[in-house]
């Protein structure tokens, strides 16, 4: 329903800036939620797009397209941005996504407009661009409510109504000592909830979950994402807080290191295939391509290796993808499994014994079935012949084999990778696939070598 939605809002911006209707496009805009308008902007034609864009005048809005569209259509749109009307831009902006915009620009432009803003705001954009692009520090917003615990609730209410208007998510009232170390937090329900004159140290809660600027952000949403909170604190070496990172930059991060995972797992890269020249995707490709192509000569001498049998038994080659490709399979899905579990946080290290032993467990089981019944359609097949019946052993005891070494390799490798602290999303595509090929019809072989030349 949405996509339709998409689809005819783009249809209409398109009639409308054919016909130069100039005051329905600015209604449009205005009223048109901004993530509709950064996926519209992505259809239209570059002349249409600029001619949109001239028609935004509210800064505010402008900055959260900004924040949504893609790094190369933001640098599309900066071009065309009077410097006066952009550090206006980023004044307004969120400063963990004015940091993020800013670190995509030509450093002396970022340094001009980062010059031109106002203090406060330019000050906190700084310091957010001095942490690592990968940290807590580079996302957290430093727009919070953070209050003594001597305060009561009546009066954080007031500080709420008063003080804090301009803050941007207030889900949670932060509670600090005299010292301004961190000590508690309340959510918005429970302080409308308790007794006007009772203080936050008696109804804050203490068992707080907390990060450092330096922390990786995905470990940052992976502590949003286990606790269901809205947004996590972000405190200095002095327990003093300095920032909190929001659901909204998490939900970002999780989409992000899913998509990365996903096209790592399958060899081309981590980047979009939009965002790639043909020249970079080929390159990317080719060192995974390279080890398949690795594993299909190294099967090819392996089959070489038994023409004799072939030539005596012409039906073993008939079994060959069949017996590859239920080991492939399960060896993706098993190391599927276990690289979004430790993407996620659910596998680690010391679950290693127990992830791989069930895994083969499985791949144990699902092989016997599997191989009953592909030996069961071996021996009708060439229930004529005299060899059919070592035939459906065979190709079974492959098939079981195949399938258990397969979940195996697969739940060991990213593990192992994890713990020689390489990316275990590698492991897995055409490194594990290609490895269980091999195997697959090494095993196959030296099965039916036994069984049927005995």
């Amino acid at each position: 329903m949405h996509n339709e939605q998409i689809k005819i809002l783009t249809t209409s911006l398109k009639r409308l800036s054919r016909r130069g209707a100039t005051k329905q496009l600015v209604n449009i805009i205005r009223k048109t939620h901004v993530a509709d308008l950064s996926i519209a902007f992505k259809e239209l034609s570059p002349y249409n797009r600029e001619r949109l864009f001239k028609l935004m005048k509210d800064p505010v809005q402008i900055g959260q397209l900004f924040s949504l569209l893609d790094e190369s259509l933001f640098l599309e749109f900066v071009k065309n941005v009077e410097f006066n009307k952009l550090v206006e831009i980023f004044d307004h902006m969120p400063s963990d996504d004015a940091a993020y915009l800013l670190n995509l620009l030509d450093e002396e432009l970022s340094d001009q407009i980062l010059s031109k803003m106002q203090k406060e705001e330019s000050d906190n954009v700084e310091q957010l661009m001095s942490y690592g692009e990968d940290t807590a520090g580079s996302l957290m917003v430093t727009d919070f409510i953070a209050l003594e615990e001597d305060v009561v609730a009546k009066d954080v209410i007031q500080a709420l109504q008063n003080k804090y208007l301009d803050v941007e998510m207030p889900f949670y009232i932060y509670v600090v000592d005299s010292y301004g170390k961190l000590v508690g937090v309340s959510s918005l329900r429970q302080l409308v909830v308790v007794p006007p004159e009772k203080p936050l140290r008696e109804f804050m809660a203490t068992d707080l979950v907390i990060v450092k600027p330096y922390t990786d952000r995905e470990e940052v949403a992976k502590l949003v994402a286990r606790y269901d909170y809205l947004a996590v604190p972000v405190v200095d070496d002095d327990a003093k807080i300095v920032g909190i990172v929001t659901v909204d930059d998490v939900i970002d991060i999780l989409h992000e290191a899913a998509t990365e995972d996903i096209l790592k797992m399958a060899g081309v890269g981590e980047e979009y295939i939009e965002t790639q020249t043909v020249f970079r995707g080929t390159r990317i490709r080719l060192p995974w391509l390279f080890a398949s192509f690795l594993g299909g000569v190294a099967a090819f001498f392996i089959i070489g290796g038994f023409e004799e049998e072939l030539a005596r038994f012409t039906t073993l080659a008939a079994f060959i993808p069949v017996i590859m490709g239920m080991g492939g399979n399960i060896g993706t899905q098993s190391s599927t499994i276990v690289v979004r579990g430790i993407a996620t946080g659910r596998i680690d290290l010391s679950d290693f014994s127990r992830v791989v032993l069930k895994e083969l467990a499985v791949g144990m089981i699902l092989g016997v079935i599997y191989g009953v019944f592909i030996g069961i359609i071996a021996k009708l097949t060439f229930v004529s012949e005299p060899f059919s019946m070592a035939l459906a052993f065979s190709v079974g005891l492959a098939i079981i084999a195949s399938m258990s070494i397969a979940a195996l390799v697969g739940s060991m490798v990213p593990l192992c990778f994890e713990r020689f602290n390489i990316d275990p999303a590698v492991a897995t595509g055409p490194f594990v696939t290609t490895s269980i090929d091999i195997v697959s019809v090494y095993c196959y072989f030296m099965i039916a070598n036994h069984l049927l030349i005995l």
